[in-house]
């Protein structure tokens, strides 16, 4: 029985409404649900009348079109599915129908293979084996890539119509950097799928540039009353001649990309080119050089790292940097997991040698950051870079990064109950070979002056207000220093005297032990940390090649001052 395109939009309309359980549906519902669908394809009123969707849903219930819709109607005037997880959607084909696909099918094949018609090919073959199964029942024969759980997919057909009838809409969106989704008009000129993923491709004003949007992240659409921008520029063929995917930059120029394929990867690539710019360039017996001429985009730097170990970029340096980068940061995530069994170790070290040195704590890209937000306020601020102190009250944006999952086990692991007393970043220039000889940290930074017993030698120094605590606070205070640039025993490595760190020590004591120790020399990989009693004793060597060294110092403590002291950076973690 012929159906026409209205009759199709009134039952896919009520299907729909009936899906959703969350919303009692009249007879008058679905009359108005239709008519709003109707005037959202055709962009007119259509008149529908009572009977025609009275006869619409005795069509959905009776065989035929082959859906046998379990509509039921409840308290006398409500419509709803009785099997709620039913949909016409998901009706099987009906004889007639499949004998007609048959014959549509056995039609296209004989197209297949003249050039006009190559992009049938894949169509053809679904609808083949679609048939097939139908017919049959048996399993499908043929196993195309799909995606079910792609959010979006709903927008599609109405999104063809709007670029159809060169309509502009007002879209609901929220990209994945965005806090908060916004609404906006948008002029859509083309559907644009890459691996699997939909785009609206378009603008939203008339002089910016164009863009594209991921289905996955439209929240909502509806045709917009603004007259639609026709671009006649817009070329899509061209506009994405010379990019892999959908990030295109109209005023960059493409550059030529070489690529050194190993022969295990050669045949992939070979065969399934990355873009039809692709040529040979050179083989040997190990691999081969392709070239792409093609712009740098994110897209294209994926394809790249999928083959991981496989492929080499050759140039352009720009490209060859960021692929290593990349690479870097991606064995980065690897090393810098702290398994228990390192904890543990490093606690216990902690307590019985009074240090402890753990690599890989942050990874690179943390430690670039961190690097680049001290430059950048030093500079800005004419701040002494040298002993920078309550650096998180000036930066509290660094705690984002200092805070990060590894830090917090790695502490936790220690103290569970501790809290943050004292920051400070010290940046040793290559131009200064200061050092520090050997000695005990003990004063600790308090907010104001108070005078309480226990508590000695007061001191003042650059507004800062100090105080020499009892021991018993000294031995539940620990030191960790963030290491942004290697450390050895070259640039100025911390040396320390292992146990040592049990009583605070006078002058003569502390000559005795250095002067018979053989010292343990810190050597700090970037991105790692070392961890330190207070009292222990340590000392910076001389520096024999001159290099930056900059280290952030943080103290913790899980005993809170009496008497009313307080620690000047108390910042519960």
């Amino acid at each position: 029985m012929a159906v026409n395109k209205n009759a199709l939009i009134r039952y896919k309309t009520i299907d729909k409404c009936l899906q959703n359980n969350f919303r009692q549906w009249t007879l008058n519902d679905l009359i108005e649900a239709v008519s709003d669908a109707l005037y959202e394809y055709e962009g007119k009123n259509i008149d529908v009348s009572k009977r025609t969707v009275q006869l619409d849903l005795q069509m959905m219930r009776s065989d035929k079109l082959g859906y046998n819709a379990p509509i039921v109607v409840y308290d006398r005037k409500y419509y709803k599915y009785e099997d709620e997880s039913y949909s016409i959607t998901n009706s099987p084909i009906s004889n007639q129908d499949l004998s007609k696909l048959s014959e549509a099918v056995s039609f296209l094949k004989q197209f297949q293979g003249f050039s006009h018609f190559e992009e049938l090919g894949s169509m053809v073959q679904k609808l083949e084996d679609h048939v097939y199964t139908q017919k049959t029942q048996e399993k499908s024969l043929i196993d195309f890539e799909k995606n079910e759980n792609l959010k979006g997919l709903r927008f599609l057909d109405r999104l063809y119509q709007f670029i159809l009838k060169k309509q502009a809409i007002e879209i609901t969106y929220q990209s994945f950097k965005a806090r908060q989704e916004s609404s906006f008009v948008f002029y859509p000129y083309l559907l644009k799928e890459f691996r699997n993923r939909w785009f609206i491709v378009g603008r939203r004003r008339k002089n910016e540039g164009i863009m594209n949007l991921a289905l996955d992240r439209i929240i909502s659409i509806k045709k917009s009353s603004k007259a639609f921008v026709t671009d006649l520029n817009f070329n899509s063929e061209d506009f994405y001649k010379h990019a892999i995917g959908v990030s295109v930059s109209p005023n960059l120029e493409p550059e030529t990309v070489l690529l050194y394929v190993n022969h295990k990867q050669a045949p992939y690539i070979l065969t399934k080119p990355f873009h039809h710019s692709q040529k040979e360039v050179s083989r040997d017996n190990y691999g081969v050089t392709i070239s792409l001429n093609v712009q740098l985009n994110f897209e294209l730097e994926k394809e790249i790292l999928g083959l991981g170990e496989g492929v080499k970029v050759i140039a352009p340096e720009r490209l060859k940097r960021n692929i290593k980068e990349r690479l870097y940061d991606a064995v980065d995530a690897y090393e810098t997991e702290i398994n228990d069994k390192n904890l543990r170790t490093i606690a216990k070290r902690l307590e019985y040698k009074g240090f402890g040195i753990l690599n890989h704590v942050y990874t690179k890209r943390d430690i670039r950051k961190l690097k680049a937000r001290l430059d950048n306020y030093i500079k800005n601020n004419n701040e002494q870079a040298f002993g920078m102190r309550e650096v998180l009250n000036k930066m509290p944006e660094l705690k984002d990064i200092l805070f990060n999952k590894n830090f917090k086990k790695l502490i936790k692991s220690i103290d569970r109950d501790v809290f943050l007393t004292k920051a400070i970043y010290f940046d040793k220039s290559p131009k200064d070979n200061w050092y520090v000889t050997w000695h005990q940290d003990v004063p600790i930074n308090v907010s104001e002056k108070i005078e309480t017993e226990g508590f000695s030698s007061w001191t003042n120094k650059k507004g800062v207000i100090s105080v020499c605590p009892p021991e018993e606070i000294s031995k539940n205070t620990f030191s960790m220093r963030i290491h942004l640039d290697d450390t050895t025993v070259k640039n100025g490595a911390l040396k320390v005297i292992p146990g040592s760190h049990n009583k605070r020590l006078i002058d003569e004591e502390i000559k005795l032990i250095t002067t018979n120790s053989i010292p343990f020399v810190s050597e700090v990989a970037s991105g790692g940390v070392q961890l330190i009693k207070p009292l222990l004793l340590h000392a910076s060597s001389k520096a024999e090649v001159q290099r930056r060294r900059r280290v952030l110092h943080l103290e913790f403590s899980s005993i809170p001052l009496p008497n009313g002291l307080e620690y000047a950076e108390r910042e519960i973690l």
